[in-house]
């Protein structure tokens, strides 16, 4: 455990001085996902790590930023809790403050919250090096709670996150795999009913004809649905759900740019389908796409694209937002990093 917080403010504090651009690099794990290439002085938070409090009784963690994902699952599994959220761990590189930037989540997302959802508080350093408390430790304390939500996200654009704190939950007793042979369309059917039942669903994806649904919860819960299901029982299970959490499934394999598209969980597959995870709400692409293209062709299912890794990083990875948001983010960077010098351009090449 490493308290970097002095040296980190007084590194941003001197950069700001002399409107010195930094780019925030913890694990290095994320640096080419989501974000822009973002040409600045590296600002490595690695060495600032450790867990600052955990209450098990309570459901909280708070830990520094540069903490290890993994670091952090070991030690609430020695308490047989967890991150509901399932961030990917990323070879072991990915770091609490990276995750939460990055506000990346895995399969149970849409059951459990995403790593913003959980999100308690922060301590934050921002663009002039001052150190800032936002939110608290548990759910009822809301004071600034929003702007610790800001954070998820931001890619480090509206500040250096410090400290996190974050609502934990106990893992579930048991968690078993079915498994479907079904074409897109009717597994998006498939999923969006099941999903629509009182049942311990907590995974729903479908690739190359095959629908898997995990049910997470006590024993009991999880059989009796499972056997009014049906579908196969398999054994690998976890495998699967641990590969799509760590994007290691052959799909994410090769050189071919890879796109995230998140829409409404009944639209239709259309003609390439890819993975489809979330129940629906969230797929994922192959292939050499224009970014203006796809988001013609998901706008009328109310949904975004960004270019998750591969092609041009100089570019835009994410459509434009109106100008009303526009306006609202140079607000904040401009409140948050008033000599915009944190992660320039790493958002969009405007902010």
């Amino acid at each position: 455990m490493t308290d970097c917080s002095e040296e980190i403010a007084c590194t941003v504090a001197a950069a700001a001085a002399q409107s010195q651009p930094l780019y925030i690099s913890g694990g290095g794990s994320k640096t080419q996902l989501l974000g822009r290439a973002c040409e600045a002085r590296v600002l490595d938070v690695s060495g600032h790590t450790g867990i600052t409090d955990y209450q098990p009784s309570e459901l909280v963690l708070t830990a520094r930023a540069g903490t290890p994902v993994a670091a952090i699952e070991a030690a609430l599994g020695r308490e047989q809790q967890s991150l509901p959220f399932e961030p990917p761990q990323l070879d072991g590189r990915a770091t609490l403050g990276g995750t939460i930037a990055c506000n990346l989540s895995g399969p149970a997302r849409p059951w459990t919250g995403s790593g913003r959802d959980l999100v308690l508080g922060v301590r934050l350093i921002d663009g002039l090096g001052q150190q800032l408390n936002f939110g608290g430790k548990v759910m009822k304390n809301v004071a600034g709670y929003d702007v610790s939500r800001l954070q998820a996200g931001a890619l480090g654009t509206l500040g250096v996150l410090s400290e996190i704190s974050l609502k934990v939950m106990p893992k579930p007793e048991h968690s078993l795999t079915l498994l479907y042979e079904m074409g897109a369309d009717e597994a998006i059917e498939h999923m969006n009913r099941r999903a629509g039942e009182a049942a311990p669903l907590s995974g729903a994806c479908w690739l190359d004809g095959k629908l898997y649904l995990r049910l997470s919860g006590t024993s009991t819960a999880v059989d009796h649905k499972a056997s009014v299901w049906g579908g196969e029982r398999i054994e690998s299970g976890s495998a699967f759900w641990r590969d799509l959490r760590e994007m290691t499934l052959p799909f994410f394999d090769g050189p071919d740019p890879l796109w995230r598209l998140s829409l409404k969980a009944t639209a239709r597959a259309g003609k390439h389908p890819g993975l489809i995870d979330w129940g629906g709400a969230q797929r994922w692409q192959r292939g050499h796409y224009e970014l203006e293209t796809l988001q013609r062709d998901v706008a009328g299912a109310g949904g975004s694209v960004t270019l998750f890794r591969g092609g041009n990083p100089g570019e835009e990875l994410r459509a434009q937002p109106n100008h009303v948001m526009v306006r609202l983010q140079q607000r904040l960077k401009k409140t948050f990093d008033p000599k915009g010098i944190l992660n320039p351009g790493r958002l969009y090449g405007w902010l």
